[in-house]
């Protein structure tokens, strides 16, 4: 268990340093006219996934659920290998890059790094991060929970993106 909790404070730090990333690229955009779009939705996506890192641990801790050696080490190398996409989406858009839907004004979309064969990599990042994290220590139930919630999340969010960036 302390290993797994480990695990969720390098991730919880990884979510501390996107936020400051985040946060001086959004200063960057509204230097530059930047336009934000989905407000609404994006607490939801914030209570989410602090609802992921609370929830995961919380059901290995109280349902005392086992790592399986079968099953966690290979959604620990998901983890990673989300991590490692999420931060090639960061680096490839550099200060475009968000974790809120902001467009400036005459900036061209990308179409390189993972851009060049997916629309939206990062996502992708999310989605696999999502349900292998529980699953490192088993936490079975809070893995679907987060996937189905993500997926209405992701939903909206894609649409708000596509027509953000269609303007």
């Amino acid at each position: 268990m302390s290993a797994y909790l480990v695990l969720i404070g390098l991730v919880v730090l990884e979510r501390l340093a996107e936020l400051a990333v985040a946060r001086r690229n959004l200063a960057w955009a509204r230097s530059r006219g930047g336009v934000e779009y989905g407000r609404r939705h994006y607490p939801w996506i914030v209570v989410a996934h602090v609802a992921l890192l609370v929830a995961a641990p919380a059901e290995v801790w109280l349902l005392g659920r086992p790592f399986l050696p079968w099953l966690g080490w290979p959604m620990l190398a998901v983890v990673v290998l989300a991590q490692v996409l999420r931060w090639w989406c960061v680096g490839t858009l550099g200060r475009q890059w968000n974790t809120r839907v902001v467009v400036v004004p005459g900036m061209p979309l990308v179409h390189r790094g993972p851009y060049r064969w997916l629309r939206h990599p990062n996502y992708v990042a999310v989605v696999a991060e999502g349900l292998a994290l529980p699953l490192v220590h088993s936490a079975w139930l809070t893995a679907p929970a987060f996937a189905a919630a993500n997926a209405v999340l992701l939903t909206v969010r894609v649409r708000v993106e596509d027509a953000a960036l269609s303007r």
